[in-house]
């Protein structure tokens, strides 16, 4: 049985066909991680499997995340009035006060002028909210200037409609006109 100390977590290991053994116990220090087989924790035995002081490699979806920034085309349509609805059922972000993860869904509904946004650059944008302290108001705030700001459009209407947390179901609603 694994002491519930610093150890963080168990699991099996799939190539140790036993029950009763071969489960990995996966201890965290402020600058390793050390994994070791159960069936035997001494610490001679407790190997290091990533060097003091490495960062572990981003993944390609966070770096797209990180990089990612609103980009646009131009309309292929100039002088036509349209609206594009887009809904982002998605969006996280983190409450600035309690670390809470709030969640939304984010509609979008715009006239282009000139141009028109990029869908995939759109989703990268709407992620990277996922790690941000910001308020249901600043964040839906934000994403209308950000917008307003990459594609000018005639019109924009950001609907933020976040799920309910302690019984309060908030929607929020900001509109940009030319």
């Amino acid at each position: 049985m694994i002491d519930s100390g610093p150890w963080q977590s168990a699991r099996r290991d799939p190539a140790t066909p036993s029950m009763s053994h071969g489960f990995v116990a996966v201890q965290s220090h402020p600058r390793n991680l050390i994994t070791t087989t159960v069936s035997n924790i001494t610490e001679s035995n407790i190997t290091e499997t990533m060097p003091a002081n490495t960062v572990p490699e981003m993944k390609y979806g966070e770096r797209a995340i990180e990089d990612g920034e609103l980009t646009t085309f131009p309309n292929p349509r100039p002088g036509r009035v349209y609206d594009i609805k887009i809904s982002l059922p998605e969006f996280t972000c983190k409450c600035p006060f309690s670390g809470y993860p709030d969640f939304a869904t984010i509609h979008l509904t715009y006239r282009p002028d000139g141009t028109v946004v990029e869908l995939k650059a759109l989703k990268l944008y709407i992620n990277s909210y996922r790690d941000r302290y910001i308020s249901h108001e600043e964040s839906v705030n934000q994403i209308l200037d950000d917008f307003v700001a990459a594609c000018d459009p005639l019109y924009a209407k950001i609907t933020g409609d976040f799920q309910p947390r302690g019984n309060v179901h908030t929607v929020i609603e900001v509109v940009h006109e030319k």
